[in-house]
């Protein structure tokens, strides 16, 4: 089993390296030049090692972050405010956000713009991936609380719309899982917590917005897109799916303007034969084999 990852707000979130707004920088590759000598001299070796020693005197740059906005967190000349409401939308539901530490670093994620188009006590974030009740005493009461729903889909799952209808408490606070669909499988099995809660789904139309990044299928949305979504279901009001998803549009059209491809749903490309098709077992061992053998030098 693996040990419980201490549970962080969006607050105490690790800084996020710099890089360009499309896509990480790749890291250098280290790379020996053509022809250089395979073994130095004894004079050679000292004087290396002495130009080594001077080095460490160096100061050392540290690369300077750019400047983010502070509402949206995107970088400053990429900024998506005007896309933003005026004024922080007023709703009556409490959004948890419990987020997968590997999307926290994710320089095209969702949720920051989510945060920013909603009142800061109405949209909490959690990172982490394990979650118990003595330490997450915060979101166990919520977990317990019988206006608390988790917008997870499945078997066992009702349809948002039907059960309101029904419920009778109307439900004051929705959780959501932010990561990709395995990580956030991972974190809803792998903490009882979250099914304490009345889980609930969407049964909606609406196609993904959210083209740069690949779904499983076009019905798969982003979690700005569920929880503009459920949160339009919820205060009954349809405005609110509209300004949400404004600055979700924006950012896949700067970034596709600027060299990002759309990506295609897993499902479209499996449909069209487009998608790579996982190798058999055998075949693999047999190439494994292949790689070995000619890797061997006789």
């Amino acid at each position: 089993m693996e040990p419980q990852a201490e549970a962080r707000t969006l607050g105490e979130s690790a800084p996020r390296p710099s890089g360009a707004s499309g896509s990480p920088t790749p890291d250098q590759e280290e790379r020996t030049e053509v022809g250089a000598p395979l073994a130095a001299t004894p004079a050679d070796a000292l004087g290396d090692s002495t130009n080594a020693d001077g080095l460490w005197g160096l100061p050392v740059e540290h690369a300077e972050r750019r400047p983010e906005c502070s509402r949206c967190s995107r970088p400053q000349k990429v900024c998506l405010c005007p896309y933003l409401p005026v004024r922080p939308l007023q709703i009556s539901t409490h959004l948890y956000i419990i987020q997968h530490p590997a999307e926290e670093s994710k320089v095209l994620r969702t949720v920051p713009l989510l945060a920013a188009c909603l009142p800061p006590g109405r949209c909490t974030v959690k990172v982490g991936r394990r979650f118990s009740e003595e330490r997450d005493v915060e979101l166990s009461t919520v977990c317990r609380d019988s206006g608390t729903l988790i917008l997870y889909p499945g078997a066992e799952a009702t349809n948002l719309e039907e059960f309101i209808l029904d419920s009778p408490v109307y439900p004051s606070t929705i959780i959501l899982i932010d990561g990709t669909w395995s990580q956030a499988k991972d974190i809803f099995y792998k903490n009882s917590l979250f099914r304490l809660p009345k889980q609930v789904q969407l049964k909606t139309s609406v196609c993904s917005q959210y083209v740069i990044r690949m779904q499983p299928t076009n019905r798969c949305l982003s979690t700005l897109e569920c929880a503009a979504v459920a949160l339009s279901i919820l205060e009954k009001n349809n405005c609110i799916q509209e300004t949400l998803l404004r600055p979700l549009q924006a950012l896949c059209s700067f970034q596709l303007q600027h060299g990002a491809q759309i990506r295609l749903s897993k499902e479209y490309l499996l449909k069209n034969g487009l998608y790579p098709k996982p190798m058999p077992k055998n075949k693999r061992k047999l190439r494994k084999m292949e790689l070995l053998m000619n890797s061997v030098k006789i």
